[in-house]
């Protein structure tokens, strides 16, 4: 019979009791040996399935994956506490504090009419505990180093035009994406690779700006390009094993029109 038999498990102390039991002695090996490093690539993983579970509307899933999600938060925590360091209410104590410090239009006199007046006012009061601009303080920090570079470009880009470092129009974006290919194609035609790497970059950069203009996430958008690249090429494999070959017994030709079989197939 377990300790736990007779616990809540709906309740958040149950949680931290278990994930404490897990870090002692008396534990699970492999948890007692994780350190905060040994657990940085969990917390990724466990948030972009999170992002998957939402971008398929399964709730199911998304519950299941919201609590692998909390339970790197709590991991953490025991770590921090058995080093001395701080403890999950600490955690806790520190969001709340944030949360009511941030939101002065809420818990405060300030007054924030729409969401873009809100976040104005949520990324001043960031810039204000840095120490302002005088200190060193800019609109740009605080972003995440290891964000991958596209969702970085996007937050970068967000937060310039909260300050008015923007295009007018998404139109403007498109022109612009436009120059920069033509660059790109100067490039690649003199062939300088340090210049050809470059104006691609610039390219992305571009992109990232565009999508953030037409309200889309360009991250979530790659992710679900990426998706769909392999559905589809997956039916190219599979339509040709049925002709008793693989890609490498194919040719260009033949993997085109089962692409396009199997766009048209999506359409249905």
């Amino acid at each position: 019979m377990s300790e736990f038999d007779n616990k809540d498990l709906d309740n958040f102390e149950t949680l931290v009791e278990i994930v404490r039991k897990l870090r002692s002695p008396e534990g699970c090996p492999w948890d007692r040996e994780q350190t905060h490093s040994s657990l940085r690539q969990f917390a990724v993983e466990e948030a972009y399935e999170v992002v998957e579970a939402i971008e398929d509307e399964d709730l199911d899933r998304l519950r299941e994956e919201l609590g692998d999600l909390l339970l790197q938060v709590i991991l953490h925590a025991q770590v921090a506490a058995e080093e001395g360091r701080f403890e999950i209410s600490d955690v806790v104590k520190s969001i709340n504090e944030k949360l009511i410090r941030r939101h002065r239009w809420v818990f405060g006199d300030e007054e924030a009419a729409s969401p873009q007046a809100a976040l104005k006012s949520w990324n001043r009061v960031k810039v204000e505990e840095r120490g302002g601009p005088e200190n060193g303080a800019s609109i740009l920090s605080g972003i995440p180093k290891g964000l991958p570079a596209l969702f970085k470009a996007l937050s970068l880009s967000k937060r310039a035009a909260q300050v008015g470092f923007d295009w007018e129009k998404s139109e403007d974006v498109v022109k612009k994406l436009h120059e920069e290919i033509h660059e790109l194609e100067e490039s690649v035609a003199d062939g300088f690779e340090k210049e050809i790497e470059e104006e691609l970059g610039d390219i992305l950069f571009v992109m990232a700006n565009a999508a953030r203009k037409l309200g889309i996430n360009p991250e979530l958008a790659l992710q679900r390009a990426n998706r769909k690249f392999r559905r589809r090429f997956r039916h190219i494999e599979e339509k040709l094993a049925e002709r008793g070959k693989t890609p490498q017994d194919s040719d260009l030709e033949e993997m085109d029109a089962l692409w396009d079989e199997a766009k048209a197939r999506e359409r249905e």
